[in-house]
Order: structure tokens, then C-alpha cells, then sequence
């Protein structure tokens, strides 16, 4: 077993190519968290050799149990395992600025143009294309994480079901996963208990009276309190944005929605679409900070300690159950993400055909993409958006 993880020892990255590597998945990367987590794995792990396969594990594992969306944590823990402190900012920065500085340039067009009528269209392909990219992206991800252990694949099953009945994520199951792997897995009495902290549901602050810390404020908790893919922030910005500071009406949230699939990059990034509509250039920004830069801190602050205590075999059956858990939650997501995207023979077309095409040929997402948007704006009007 020595022999297998040698190789990513021997071809440790330069720096400059391995912000190189993350500023391109932040640019053509599409697909979601999903996508996204299972192509730095393929990518990183098995292509270059440049992260070894149990960082790489731990690091998904650290994502889905910490607050915040789950790409751009996992992308800077693996910042933070390639260069530490100044890994995790290059790569936080890398990865996050393209895709941030293309929604707010849409953003710009779609209030200058009042809402973008081309952008529903485009969806209707792309997001019917995204399921097949997402399921692909977590069959390998499953081979790689569960292989043939049948308790890691129990757990798989049970997250999956779970996920996809509730629509969420329940972190508390993420952890029950984990203690189970370790219980089993560990016949040692003297196993060390593990405890997780997570915020509480209120920060106990007032709201400020300027709509510029009112907007920090509410996506700083969105990135506090959401665990899992960043498509799970999306019931909270839901609540918060539309129904209870009214700063975006339904068409325009789910217009926002729509920006984050046809943008690459993390999900979570129509934050900045909304704090755009909601305050311009500033509400963007500031949107932004609050859903990343907690992100940011959890990695250099918390992903010290997490990595000592990764060499442990108690801990490291713990991070198996966990990881599990994940992949079984993204599959979840799968069919939740599906229901609203398969709308028709046209959409599940379209999802197969990406399916297929990305299963036996490698072509490049952004490819996939771009022809299930073109598909999209020529069906639309023709089957009027249903």
C-alpha cells in the first residue's frame, strides 16, 4: 500500500501550476459542488499525483462536516495541505475571483437590461445537462471513496435516501455516519471522543441599520449556518432574501438560481447576483465576503489541528464514515436537482445525452455546456419552458 501513494510525494506541484490548476476549474468548471469535488479528485489526485488520495479524503470529509459550501472549502483545505497558510489564500483567491467577477457582469447586464430573457432559456439545457454531469461525477466519486466496503456503502444508501426524502443535508447524520464507521471499525476501548462545535441557529446580534451590514450579516450567517453542497444554501437564501428583507422577488431569485448553473465555478457564488440586485456593486462584494471568508478562516484556523488528528486510526475510521455520508448526500442531491431540472422528454434528452457522452468520451465539461445551451434556447420557445 506504500507503493500507492509514493507517486503524489515524488511529483509534489509547483505553486505557480498549482494556482494555475484552480484558477482554470474556477473559470470552466461546471457542474456544481458535485462535479466540481469529484474532478479535483480525478484531476489531483489520480492524473497528477499531486494531492495524495487520503488528504484528499480527509479534506472532502473536513468540507462536509464544517460549515459553508462544500467546493470552495475542500479547494482551499487542499491549498492549505499543498503551501499552508498562503496555499489556502492563493487558491481561496484562484478559485473564487473568476466566477465571482463573471456573475457580477451579468449582474450589470440584467439590471441595465431588466432581467436577461435569453438566461431561462439557456437554463432549461444547461440545468438538464448539470444532472448528467452531477451523476457521472458521483458514480466516480463513489468508486473511489466507498469501493467495496459494504458498511461505507450502507451508509452511502441510507444518506442517499435521507438527502433526497428530506431535501436536505442534516449534519447530525454526517456525524452518526462517522461514529458508526468508528465503532466498527475500531475495537479499541480507548478511543478518544470526538467533538464536533457548530454555531448556534442565531448569532444573538441585532441587525444593523445599514443595508450594507445587513447584507454582510445575513450571508455571513447563510455561510455559518448551511452545511454540505452549496446548492444547500439555497432554502436559506430563499427565506432571508425573498420572503423576509423582500430584496429579490420570486422571478429574480430564480433567476439568480439560473446564474449560478450557467456560470462555472461554486454554486454559491449567486450570492454575489443577489447582493448586486439587492445593493449594486457593493452589496456583490460584501455578499461575497460573508459566504467565503468564514469559509476561509475554518480552513487555516481549524485545519491544523483536524490534520494531527487525521493520523489516528479511530479518527481515520471516523473520516471514513463521513466520507461516505457525503458521497451518499450528493447522490441525494442528484434527484433533488433532477425534479426541478428533468422537466420533459427534451430535458431527460438532454441529461442522458451529457451522461452518455462525458461516460465514454472525455469531453470537456465546458463543451457539454455550451451545446445544452444552445439546445436550450432553440427548445424553449417551442415547448414554452416546460
Amino acid at each position: 500500500m506504500g507503493g500507492s501513494v509514493q507517486p503524489a510525494e515524488e511529483q509534489k506541484a509547483p505553486l505557480r501550476a498549482f494556482l494555475l490548476y484552480f484558477l482554470r476549474l474556477g473559470t470552466v468548471g461546471f457542474g456544481g459542488p458535485i462535479a466540481l469535488a469529484s474532478r479535483m479528485e480525478s484531476e489531483l489526485v489520480q492524473e497528477r499525483g499531486w494531492i495524495q488520495r487520503e488528504d484528499y479524503l480527509e479534506g472532502l470529509a473536513f468540507a462536509q462536516l464544517s460549515p459553508g459550501p462544500l467546493a470552495a472549502q475542500l479547494a482551499m483545505y487542499l491549498g492549505y495541505v499543498r503551501a499552508g497558510v498562503i496555499g489556502a489564500t492563493a487558491v481561496a483567491v484562484a478559485f473564487i475571483a473568476p466566477s465571482f467577477l463573471m456573475v457580477v457582469a451579468i449582474s450589470a447586464l440584467y439590471v441595465r437590461y431588466d432581467g436577461l430573457k435569453w438566461m431561462q432559456a439557456l437554463f432549461y439545457g444547461i440545468g438538464a445537462a448539470v444532472i448528467g454531469i452531477i451523476l457521472r461525477s458521483t458514480i466516480k466519486l463513489g468508486r473511489v471513496t466507498l469501493k467495496k466496503d459494504p458498511l461505507l456503502w450502507t451508509i452511502f444508501f441510507v444518506l442517499a435516501v435521507s438527502t433526497a426524502y428530506t431535501g436536505r443535508e442534516i449534519v447530525w447524520l454526517f456525524l452518526l455516519a462517522g461514529l458508526v464507521s468508528l465503532g466498527v471499525k475500531t475495537m479499541s476501548s480507548r478511543t478518544r471522543s470526538v467533538v464536533i462545535a457548530t454555531w448556534p441557529a442565531t448569532l444573538g446580534l441585532a441587525e444593523p441599520s445599514s443595508k450594507h451590514w445587513a447584507l454582510c450579516l445575513f450571508f455571513l450567517k447563510s455561510s455559518l449556518f448551511v452545511f454540505g453542497s452549496g446548492l444547500a444554501i439555497v432554502p436559506f437564501l430563499h427565506g432571508g432574501v425573498v420572503e423576509s428583507h423582500h430584496w429579490l422577488n420570486e422571478h429574480q431569485f430564480l433567476d439568480a438560481i439560473a446564474v449560478a448553473m450557467i456560470t462555472p465555478g461554486p454554486v454559491v457564488i449567486t450570492v454575489a447576483f443577489i447582493g448586486y440586485l439587492a445593493d449594486g456593486l457593493a452589496g456583490a462584494v460584501l455578499a461575497g465576503l460573508g459566504v467565503f471568508v468564514p469559509v476561509y478562516f475554518m480552513v487555516v484556523i481549524v485545519a491544523p489541528f483536524y490534520r494531527r488528528l487525521t493520523h489516528n486510526n479511530g479518527i481515520k475510521a471516523f473520516v471514513s464514515g463521513v466520507t461516505a455520508a457525503a458521497t451518499g448526500a450528493i447522490a441525494g442531491a442528484v434527484y433533488i436537482l433532477a425534479r426541478h431540472s428533468i422537466r420533459n422528454i427534451s430535458t431527460a434528452t438532454i441529461a442522458g445525452l451529457a451522461f452518455i457522452v462525458l461516460w465514454r468520451w472525455k469531453v470537456p465539461e465546458p463543451v457539454i455546456v455550451a451545446g445544452a445551451g444552445i439546445a436550450g434556447l432553440l427548445l424553449y420557445s417551442s415547448v414554452g419552458g416546460r
